[in-house]
């Protein structure tokens, strides 16, 4: 089978998003105004009143029937549910102009219903375009291995446990493991991190990132919705349901505007502005706006920021992340790598630190310790050749001893190997002895720390020039060890704290007032997470807990994106008022103008989704965000 066949990267559509949606926006905005043109030209040339004449007003009436036949059952429906919908004032101005036998301005109103339910269609699409191209990216086809056979099959007759192969150029069908095999895979799809990770044997890998360079067979873990893009998309496709503050805002607006308008009308034709006034009132202020201002603003700005690795539940997150002014972060696996590293190796003899390395590392060769691994890693680093040890055990608390080359060798507490190794605060120590006749002789020291990462001072500073007044702390950890972090970064601190311990302090900050941002791993942080007004889950590829409990998940561990987060949270809440604004400022110019018999029911019909463009121009800039 030629490499591709089953999942090829096309170009990802995101990426053609803006181009596509440009066109598409001055394609639609000169047919508008085209049309537009023709309506004014008509009113103002008379051009219209000949057909009037030249048409009996029943086959008139019968045109405006059956062109809106599709509008009018729907208010018909409606109405029977004691509903009111934004068509519900257009037909009540059409039907006025056809009652003073005025057909041509009814069936320009109908055009424009018509019209506008096709831009309320369109502009809500191009919100959701982002999010569309995403789930596209997720491979359909598979090649397993079946009966020692490579076969090709639909994604959804994988089964959890079977070997996919994934050759150059492909995308990676499920989430699994790899077996065999080595390349170089571009997770921007998943993560938005622009750098190809490279996995061999025992890496995990995720549906929708692509093979660069190389060849892998995986093991099965996950498949369809149930990988973690899977469950990104859904997420992201969720986040329309939780309506935020400004949202809720415009919903009980539209439940006193249409009567607002409707006692407009009725004031202008009582008022003597005539019955064609009223129906202009009526057909001018049905604009559908109010309505479309938040979600579509909501919409660009969860699709763009799913395709930067960074994904938001909703409105109401979005709205809590634009006004944070406290920042609640977590120690080990947050602001640290989690990952313990080598920095010292110094000898107690004559032997090199070298020597003592390498001993110490073929000593812990059989041992998953973290500390462990951080040993075995400086060795591996340094090109030392490992002999494997004849004899290992390991002992809970203290350390392990092996016997290499013959001697045996210990690793663990200075205490234990009655040495003197006190560590600095954050730092932890481990002796090396050898065995000799007195019993184990110190030959050697090894430090060890957790890193912080690199990038987070600098978003530190990015949240404090936010305006994000407050950062503490929070971790387990011992206060001294929490002292010289917290030092190095500058921010208060709270140690020795348990899962519960730390929801309490969330709960305190809240019930003072403020709206508290929790960043944590999404393991021991899970309750924090959930209690804040918006928890920020760091580094969420492959863990389901975090995923789930956290209305914000980052799934690339880079601090950067938090204050990222909160500024894009912030030009949507900037972009939702200013559509707002304009829809605001729109329709009081229009009531104005069609209540003083200015503006007549075809222009009022041709001007009445002028807001919806406005909007969907200015919620399209969200779709360019980019983080920084």
């Amino acid at each position: 089978m030629a490499a591709g066949t089953c999942c090829s990267p096309e170009t990802p559509p995101a990426r053609n998003l803006l181009p596509g949606l440009a066109g598409r926006f001055r394609l639609l905005l000169g047919l508008v105004a085209a049309v537009i043109l023709l309506v004014v030209a008509g009113e103002g040339l008379g051009l219209l009143e000949p057909v009037k004449g030249a048409v009996p007003l029943p086959i008139g009436a019968a045109l405006v029937a059956a062109a809106g036949w599709p509008v009018f059952r729907g208010v018909l429906t409606a109405a029977r549910r004691r509903q009111v919908t934004s068509h519900t004032l257009m037909t009540l101005g059409a039907l006025g102009a056809l009652a003073v036998g005025d057909w041509v301005s009814a069936l320009v109103v109908v055009f424009f219903m018509r019209t506008g339910e096709a831009i309320e269609e369109f502009t809500v699409d191009q919100a959701r375009r982002a999010i569309k191209a995403l789930s596209e990216l997720s491979p359909k086809l598979a090649v397993v291995i079946r009966d020692g056979t490579e076969v090709e099959v639909p994604i959804g007759d994988v089964r959890a446990g079977e070997t996919v192969v994934v050759r150059n150029g492909e995308r990676v069908p499920v989430d699994g493991v790899v077996v065999d095999g080595w390349a170089a895979v571009d997770q921007s799809a998943l993560t938005g991190e622009g750098l190809p990770v490279e996995v061999g044997p025992g890496a995990p890998v995720y549906a929708a990132t692509v093979v660069r360079q190389g060849y892998l067979r995986v093991r099965v873990v996950q498949v369809g919705p149930d990988t973690t893009f899977g469950r990104v998309i859904r997420l992201v496709e969720e986040a329309e349901a939780h309506r935020g503050q400004m949202q809720r805002l415009a919903d009980r607006f539209s439940a006193w505007y249409m009567p607002v308008v409707v006692g407009v009308a009725a004031g202008t034709l009582l008022l003597g502005g005539g019955p064609l006034a009223a129906a202009a009132v009526l057909v001018v202020a049905c604009s559908c706006a109010f309505a479309l201002a938040t979600p579509v603003a909501v919409l660009a700005a969860v699709g763009a920021a799913a395709r930067h690795g960074l994904v938001v539940k909703g409105g109401r997150f979005i709205e809590a992340l634009a006004r944070t002014d406290l920042l609640l972060i977590d120690k080990t696996g947050t602001v640290t790598l989690g990952q313990p590293r080598v920095v010292e190796v110094s000898a107690l003899d004559t032997g090199s630190a070298l020597d003592v390395l390498g001993l110490a590392a073929a000593a812990e060769a059989y041992s998953n310790h973290p500390l462990a691994v951080a040993i075995r890693t400086a060795a591996q680093e340094r090109g030392l050749s490992l002999p494997a040890p004849e004899a290992f055990e390991e002992i809970p608390g203290l350390g392990v001893r092996a016997r290499v080359d013959g001697q045996w060798v210990h690793v663990g507490r200075p205490d234990w190997l009655e040495v003197n190794g006190s560590a600095s605060p954050g730092e932890i120590t481990l002796a090396v002895a050898v065995e000799a006749a007195g019993g184990p002789k110190p030959c050697g020291l090894i430090r060890l720390t957790d890193s912080v990462r690199p990038e987070v001072p600098e978003a530190l500073g990015m949240l404090r020039a936010a305006g994000v007044r407050h950062i503490e702390l929070l971790t387990g950890d011992r206060p001294e060890v929490a002292a010289v972090l917290a030092g190095r970064l500058g921010i208060p601190f709270r140690a020795g704290l348990m899962p519960q311990d730390k929801l309490a302090v969330v709960n305190d900050y809240r019930a003072r007032g403020h709206t508290v941002v929790m960043v944590g791993d999404g393991i021991n942080d899970a309750p924090a997470l959930a209690a804040a007004d918006v928890g920020i889950a760091m580094g969420a590829v492959g863990s389901d807990l975090a995923i789930e409990t956290a209305p914000v998940v980052l799934l690339r561990e880079d601090w950067r994106l938090v204050p990222a987060a909160i500024n894009l949270a912030r030009r949507t809440v900037r972009a939702i008022w200013l559509n707002l604004l304009l829809t605001a400022l729109y329709n009081l110019v229009g009531l104005s103008l069609a209540a003083a018999g200015v503006l007549p029911v075809s222009l009022a019909a041709a001007a009445q989704f002028i807001p919806d463009l406005l909007i969907l121009g200015n919620s399209a800039r969200l779709i360019r965000w980019r983080p920084g």
